[in-house]
């Protein structure tokens, strides 16, 4: 008698080996049998024929540090086939944590990834100081999903110093001691690693960068020592110079080569394209192939940027008309209004109000406007992948009209739910190349979905489905991988990557994390804004369809896209 048997579907295992059809059988959370025409009975069976059976996804950079704390299902993740993700990446996270200071990890994870400071406030019900005593309170919850943590450099550092080590103060060998001692103890309560963050694009919402940013060698060794001390665990980074620097990013690649030849420890770190120097990322695959320590760049699999629309940031915001609109009506009501011609006709001839230096992203609206040219209308459904005639000032010309005026039509297409794109990376001159390549290479890793985080701003915690229907199987202008390379980058390769070798691949005595996958009608529908945070705070989710059921730990979690209510995820303490 089996728990579950998932019956005549094609079985991409994860590897990378061709599809076969069989059955999956499981029991007590387990694959205890993977065959073609198993016999006995099950408590539960799924029809699978025509369809995918996949490992469930394994989602290694995300940041619901703080949601996890209030919320079980996880969401946007939970709806598209990932059934782990790993949380704490970037250097912030929420513990260690002195009393009273947590509001200021609160303002630091709301400036660097754009997460509703009011929403963390009233969700976290603080009940911690250690990172061993905030494993243990998600340890007493059950989630749709399983969890795990990086322990960040962010908390370590301002816990160790104070407001010296929130300023970036280059820390003192006893600091550097002490802050080795969290982490190692960090390490064996459970982190699957450290991360830490260079760049200069993450700053709190005071404007400082994150603690860390100017962090010395000896600093950033004593780290990797401690994570290599644990026996187990990933040094992760966003590094500096990525954006913008040649020289500053060769010099970071050759610091971090230095810390995983040193220490044996992985290093993993962001790796992006930047349209200023388009191949600069070239130099991260080099770094690779030159040493034979393990550095794991991170590849975002789509363009990385901003959704801009009604639901979320915009060029009008900051427009009387629409400030007095917004505050009195809400979603299809306020939609209906922004569609008449006279309210059309009065937004875009007004100047912006002055914007609050208070709030983030305030203003906003005037420096996009003056970026038309990079913006670039979607489509339906969204397209990822647009070509330069979509660009708002391209059909703006077409159409005879103020480029301002066409973002504003655009936006009201399909009754005000359309977005547009506007990529910082990974979309130089609108080629789209340059991500397969990166993809592609044997030492990379697809990453960088920031579930839970820049809520008003992406929802690309949808990639998971994205990899496999666009560059697994839908992808037209130019190259694309096999459906089972789509399946293994993000099963197998970051299952193992963040050291989980229970699970990422379909075999016998692996943990039974599954998806049961329609192809032909896998895909994404426009992000939508919800106000569900706490505090009624805003975030876009993104839809999918496509996904027959997702199981967790050989249970039933999603089944044809909708929560089943089951909450078989737990904390995964890596090295246990």
């Amino acid at each position: 008698m089996y728990d579950l048997i998932i019956r005549g579907g094609t079985v991409i295992d994860g590897t990378g080996a061709p599809g076969v059809v069989a059955d999956v059988a499981v029991r007590a959370g387990a694959i205890v049998a993977v065959a073609a025409d198993l016999t006995g009975d099950a408590a539960e069976s799924i029809d699978a024929t025509g369809k995918l059976v996949t490992p469930g996804f394994v989602d290694v950079h995300t940041h619901y540090d703080g949601q996890a704390t209030w919320d079980e299902l996880l969401e946007p993740s939970s709806g598209h086939g990932v059934t782990t993700v790993v949380m704490g990446n970037c250097g912030v996270g929420f513990a260690p944590v002195r009393p009273g200071r947590e509001e200021w990890l609160v303002q630091l994870m709301e400036g660097v990834e754009d997460i509703p400071g009011t929403a963390l406030h009233e969700g976290i019900t603080w009940g911690w100081e250690s990172f061993p005593e905030y494993l243990d309170s998600l340890d007493r919850r059950h989630y749709a999903m399983d969890v795990a943590a990086y322990v960040g450099h962010g908390p370590v550092r301002a816990y160790v110093m104070g407001d010296r080590g929130a300023r970036n103060e280059p820390a003192t060998v006893d600091d550097i001691e002490q802050m080795g001692r969290l982490v190692r103890q960090a390490m064996e309560a459970g982190a699957v690693g450290f991360s830490t963050s260079r760049t200069l694009n993450h700053r709190a919402r005071d404007g400082e960068p994150v603690p860390g940013t100017f962090a010395a060698d000896d600093e950033l060794a004593a780290m990797a020592a401690a994570v290599a001390a644990s026996g187990h665990g990933v040094f992760e980074v966003a590094p500096q110079g990525m954006e913008f620097d040649r020289s500053t990013y060769e010099g970071e690649l050759r610091r971090l080569t230095e810390v995983a030849e040193r220490t044996g420890v992985p290093v993993s770190f962001l790796v992006l394209q930047h349209e200023n120097d388009p191949d600069m990322w070239r130099l991260a695959l080099d770094a690779v192939d030159r040493t034979d320590a393990r550095l794991v760049p991170q590849v975002a699999a789509r363009p990385f940027g901003m959704m801009l629309g009604w639901g979320g940031y915009h060029f009008f915001a900051k427009r009387p008309t629409f400030v007095d609109l917004a505050g009195r009506l809400r979603g299809p009501e306020l939609i209906a209004k922004l569609s008449r011609p006279d309210v059309r006709s009065a937004i875009l001839a007004e100047s912006d109000l002055p914007a609050d230096p208070a709030k983030q992203f305030d203003g906003i609206g005037a420096g996009l406007a003056m970026m038309l040219h990079r913006i670039y209308a979607m489509g339906t459904p969204p397209d990822y992948e647009p070509t330069a005639d979509r660009t708002v000032a391209a059909i703006a010309a077409e159409r005879g009209i103020d480029p301002l005026a066409a973002a504003y039509d655009l936006m009201n297409v399909d009754e005000g739910r359309a977005f547009l794109l506007l990529p910082f990376f990974n979309y130089a001159a609108g080629n789209h190349d340059a991500i397969y390549e990166m993809l592609a290479h044997p030492s990379t890793i697809s990453a960088l979905s920031d579930g839970g985080a820049h809520c008003r701003m992406i929802c690309d915690a949808s990639t998971p489905t994205y990899v496999l229907s666009h560059w697994g199987h839908g992808r037209t202008r130019g190259r694309h991988f096999s459906i089972e390379q789509a399946v293994k980058m993000q099963t197998k390769d970051t299952a193992e990557f963040i050291g989980f070798t229970d699970r990422g691949t379909i075999e016998v005595g692996k943990r039974a994390d599954l998806n049961v996958i329609d192809l032909p009608r896998l895909g994404l529908a426009y992000p939508r804004a919800v106000a569900d945070l706490p505090a009624g705070g805003v975030r876009l989710v993104q839809d999918a369809t496509g996904y027959v059921a997702t199981v967790v730990a050989g249970t039933v979690t999603r089944r044809n896209g909708a929560d089943t209510g089951a909450r078989p995820g737990r904390l995964v303490r890596s090295g246990a």
